[in-house]
C-alpha cells in the first residue's frame, strides 16, 4: 500500500535526545508512539511499512540462500589489480551493492603482509608487551577467551604503513564512491580522502580456543532514534516513503552527536575493515556478516511492532553493541555468512550498518592475524575526532575511541612523525 498523505503536509514532529537521556526507559516509551504516529499520519500503518521492509529484506535473503546452493560464495571477491586499473566488472559492482561486504584479494603482496605481521611481534617483544599487559581494557572483546588476542597496539610501523599507503587510499575510495556523498546541497563527504582511525590487531595462535562474538552491528544505539540527525538519516522510514530508503545514502550520517559509550565508534566509517597478515581458512573462527545492506531497516523498525515491549527496543540500549538475535531478527539470521579463505595481504571489507559476527573456534588451524582499518572519509564527524587522533599519535597514547591502556607511550620503534607521508598527514588532518 502506498502513503495517501499530501507530501506537503508537515508530518508530526519527533522528540529528540541530542544526549543520552537521563531515564532510557521513559525516553524509549516517547520515541516509540511519536515514531508510529508519524508513519501512521503518511497513510500507511507500521505493519504494513515492516512489511515493505520485510518484503525486500526477504528477497535478498533468498538470494543469498540460492547462492549457498549452487556452491557460490555468498561474498563477493574483487582482484586489487581490478580496483586500480578500473576494471572492476558492472556485475561485481552490483553483487557489492547488493551484499554490501567484499574481499580484495592480493591487496598487498603476501610477503609485505608476512613481513608487517613479523614486524609486529618484534615490536611487541621488544618492548615487553607480555610482561607489562594487564588483560582486556573493556568487555567488548572478553568472550574470546585467548590471552590476549586483541592487542591494544596503535602505533607499531607496520600498522602506519598500510594505513598510509597508496593502495590503501585506492581501495578506500572504491569503496567511498559505492556511496551517494553529496545531497541536498551538502557534501557529506570527501571519498577521495580518508580520515586516519588507528585501530587495534589481532593475533590468534594456532591451537587457540576462542569463545567469537555475537551478532551485532556498530552505528550507534539508541541514538540511532532519538538524535535529530539520525532521525533525518532514518526519514523515509518513518515518513511513509519506505521504498526510498538506500543504505547507501550519507545524509544527516556525518553530522550530529553520538551517544558515548565503550563500543562506540567516533568516526564515520563506509566500510569496516580489517587486512589480514595470515592465511585463514574459512572455517577456522573468521567473519561472518548478515550480507544484506537493507537489513538496517528492518532493525530499526522491528522495535514499533506490537509484541516488543513498550520500553524496549529489543535490547537496544546505551554502552553496549547493537545485538541483533534469533528473537527479534530470525529472517535476517538466516543470511549469516562467512568469509571464504583469505590468504596474507588480502583485505575485507563490510557496509558500517552491517550485522557482524566473529565464530567460535576450538583448536584453531593456523594463525588467524588481521590488523583493522576501515574506510572512514574525511568529513565534519571525522575532522573532529582527528584532533583526538593527533594528540594519541604524537604521544604513543590510546586513541580516544580505546581504553585508556597507553603501552605504546614510551616503546621504541613506535612510527613517528617524520615517517608520514603525504597520505598520512592528510589522514591526520596535517595538511589539506
Amino acid at each position: 500500500m502506498s502513503p495517501t498523505n499530501d507530501p506537503t503536509r508537515p508530518l508530526p514532529a519527533l522528540p529528540h535526545w541530542q544526549s543520552v537521556p537521563g531515564d532510557l526507559s521513559e525516553a524509549i516509551r516517547r520515541i516509540k508512539p511519536a515514531l508510529r504516529a508519524r508513519i501512521e499520519a503518511s497513510g500507511r500503518t507500521v505493519d504494513e511499512v515492516f512489511a515493505v521492509v520485510e518484503q525486500r529484506v526477504a528477497a535478498r535473503v533468498a538470494e543469498i540462500e540460492a547462492d549457498r546452493e549452487r556452491g557460490e560464495e555468498v561474498w563477493p571477491v574483487v582482484d586489487y589489480a581490478d580496483i586500480e586499473a578500473g576494471s572492476v566488472s558492472p556485475e561485481q559492482l552490483d553483487k557489492l551493492r547488493r551484499r554490501g561486504c567484499l574481499v580484495v584479494r592480493g591487496h598487498f603482496a603476501r610477503e609485505q603482509a608476512l613481513a608487517w605481521d613479523s614486524g609486529i611481534v618484534d615490536y611487541v617483544e621488544r618492548n615487553e608487551f607480555f610482561e607489562n599487559y594487564a588483560g582486556p581494557g573493556d568487555d567488548f572483546f572478553g568472550s574470546v577467551g585467548s590471552k590476549p588476542e586483541i592487542y591494544p597496539i596503535y602505533w607499531s610501523r607496520a600498522q602506519m604503513e598500510a594505513r598510509q599507503s597508496d593502495r590503501m587510499a585506492r581501495v578506500q575510495s572504491f569503496l567511498n564512491s559505492l556511496w551517494r556523498h553529496e545531497s541536498e546541497g551538502v557534501r557529506w563527504f570527501d571519498p577521495e580522502r580518508d580520515a586516519m582511525y588507528p585501530d587495534r590487531i589481532r593475533r590468534r595462535p594456532p591451537g587457540t580456543d576462542s569463545g567469537g562474538l555475537g551478532t551485532h552491528c556498530d552505528p550507534g544505539t539508541l541514538d540511532l532514534w532519538m538524535t535529530q540527525e539520525n532521525q533525518r538519516a532514518f526519514r523515509h522510514l518513518f515518513d511513509g516513503s519506505v521504498e526510498l530508503y538506500d543504505p547507501w545514502d550519507a545524509a544527516h550520517r556525518t553530522t550530529g552527536p553520538q551517544y558515548p559509550g565503550s563500543t562506540m565508534c567516533s568516526a564515520f566509517r563506509t566500510f569496516q575493515g580489517w587486512t589480514a597478515l595470515s592465511d585463514m581458512e574459512h572455517d577456522q573462527g573468521v567473519l561472518h556478516t548478515v550480507p544484506v545492506p537493507e537489513a538496517m531497516a528492518y532493525l530499526m523498525l522491528r522495535p514499533l511492532l506490537a509484541d516488543v515491549p513498550e520500553d524496549d527496543m529489543c535490547g537496544v540500549t546505551t554502552n553496549q553493541v547493537f545485538p541483533a538475535s534469533t528473537r527479534w531478527h530470525p529472517l535476517l539470521m538466516k543470511a549469516l555468512s562467512g568469509i571464504p579463505d583469505v590468504r596474507a595481504g588480502d583485505s575485507v571489507w563490510w557496509h558500517c550498518d552491517m550485522i557482524h559476527s566473529v565464530a567460535p573456534v576450538t583448536d584453531q588451524k593456523g594463525w588467524g592475524n588481521v590488523m583493522y582499518i576501515p574506510a572512514a572519509p574525511w568529513c565534519s564527524r571525522n575532522e573532529s575526532y582527528a584532533a583526538d587522533v593527533r594528540e594519541a599519535f604524537a604521544t604513543g597514547s590510546s586513541p580516544g575511541d580505546f581504553p585508556e591502556e597507553h603501552y605504546e607511550r614510551a616503546w621504541t620503534g613506535r612510527f613517528g612523525p617524520e615517517d608520514l607521508n603525504d597520505t598520512g598527514r592528510r589522514g591526520l588532518g596535517l595538511e589539506c
